[in-house]
């Protein structure tokens, strides 16, 4: 952690220097009017009592010294960062309810912010079924920092409606979730490998993101788009989800188009390779690139999503596309999506499920998150209780739960002190991760090129 604290203190010193310049004036105008109250408390009045009535008050009060800066105690300060706190997109399609409620609940931290979306194939049941769950659940009712789409969008994962849906989420994030520092998109077969705070001996993402300055962005990203060029970026593709009520798959128009020279195209950096025929859509990207994003003041985002309105698997490309052609964004990449995902050799769309005999490599690749996993595996189960300490239909505990536990019940029902963080061992594995990715080998050469 030693490592992360220096990012941290000197990216902090960097930005506290303007500031100090501030204060300079205020200070001055400060004093003098302190001497000005001091001179004032010298008078008397006529009868000879003190002249200011907040003198005499305290006079009369005695056995306590009528010297302010006597009553005064010193307010510490702290080096130590303050926490982070993280904005969640949790989506799923028809049948992923159960998974998406369990995906939430090991997710959860009261510091953070949480939208969930069910997508137009699920049925109306279902979606009543997770928004009754939000509505009704008491921890989140006392917080307030679950939301979900009720109005559910149609998306087609290999088209644009994707997009679509992860910049509705932010949207509402941004306009109704306070203040947060990355927003995390993933989805109801994605699950945590890390607590998002620690109860006493386990991993802590809280911790180690408190040393990382702010505007980091993670994702996966190269200009050597290799065979996409031709199956992808040519290619012109519709997607029926942008009009259509029913979910269908994309289908191509005859005629292609060239490679667009207004700006580079960036797609997943897994993809260059034979290592897969699909990309990574998942990233924990910051407010202010989200925000740009959003408003996109220099109609950037604006232009690119309009090209990747008919591109194949747009999500593999549309957010790697903007960030790297955005001068204010492009030195700030992480060329990471902080995911353990595996692949079938030979490689096939979908990556390969996670299994009980894949836990140890997740474990070994110091990854926060993993994916895909099959709804409701046995593996699942040994995450819950090997890493996360976390009983079935509970929360993942943390130093904001302070409930007894017993009887079975879960402790995070009683609500604490919700900035307690309580690094664990298993933060070490997540330090390594990211100071890794920050090291001079990885993070300067693997930025947008």
């Amino acid at each position: 952690m030693k490592r992360l604290r220096s990012y941290y203190m000197q990216f902090r010193h960097n930005n506290n220097q303007p500031m100090e310049r501030k204060w300079i004036f205020p200070l001055a105008v400060g004093s003098i009017v302190s001497l000005f109250l001091l001179f004032l408390t010298t008078l008397t009045s006529f009868d000879g009592s003190p002249f200011l009535f907040f003198y005499r008050s305290s006079a009369v009060t005695g056995g306590s010294s009528p010297f302010v800066e006597n009553q005064l105690k010193p307010i510490p300060i702290s080096t130590l960062p303050p926490p982070p706190r993280f904005a969640y997109l949790i989506s799923g399609s028809a049948g992923d309810g159960r998974m998406l409620k369990r995906t939430l609940l090991a997710l959860y931290h009261p510091l953070n912010q949480y939208v969930v979306h069910l997508d137009r194939e699920a049925s109306s049941e279902e979606r009543l079924d997770l928004e009754k769950f939000v509505k009704d659940h008491p921890v989140f009712n006392k917080v307030g920092n679950v939301r979900m789409i009720v109005k559910a969008n149609l998306v087609t994962y290999r088209g644009p409606t994707m997009v679509a849906n992860t910049l509705h989420a932010a949207a509402i994030l941004l306009k109704e979730g306070g203040d947060w520092d990355w927003f995390i998109n993933l989805s109801a077969s994605d699950y945590p490998l890390v607590t998002q705070d620690d109860f006493g001996y386990l991993s802590d993402l809280l911790h180690t993101f408190s040393y990382l300055p702010r505007d980091l962005n993670f994702i996966d990203h190269t200009s050597n788009i290799g065979w996409k060029e031709f199956q992808r970026a040519k290619p012109i593709i519709i997607d029926p989800g942008l009009y259509s009520m029913r979910k269908a798959d994309v289908f191509w128009v005859t005629q292609k188009r060239s490679v667009p020279t207004a700006f580079k195209l960036f797609t997943d950096a897994c993809n260059t390779g034979t290592i897969s025929l699909i990309g990574s859509a998942w990233m924990a990207l910051s407010r202010p690139f989200v925000d740009y994003c959003i408003w996109g003041w220099d109609n950037l985002p604006r232009t690119v999503l309009m090209y990747y309105a008919n591109f194949l698997s747009s999500p593999e490309g549309y957010f790697h596309t903007v960030i790297c052609n955005a001068q204010e964004f492009r030195n700030s990449t992480v060329n990471s999506d902080l995911h353990f995902i595996s692949w079938d050799n030979p490689p096939k769309q979908h990556p390969h499920l996670l299994r009980l005999a894949d836990m140890q490599r997740m474990i070994d690749s110091n990854a926060p998150f993993a994916r895909k996993f099959p709804r409701d595996d046995p593996v699942l189960d040994k995450i819950d209780s090997e890493i996360l300490s976390r009983g079935p239909d509970m929360f993942t505990p943390g130093g904001w739960c302070v409930g007894s536990g017993k009887n079975g019940t879960d402790p995070c029902t009683v609500i604490g002190n919700r900035t307690v963080i309580r690094p664990g061992p298993g933060a070490k594995r997540l330090e390594k991760l990211i100071s890794s990715l920050l090291s001079n080998d990885n993070f300067r050469p693997r930025q947008c090129k």
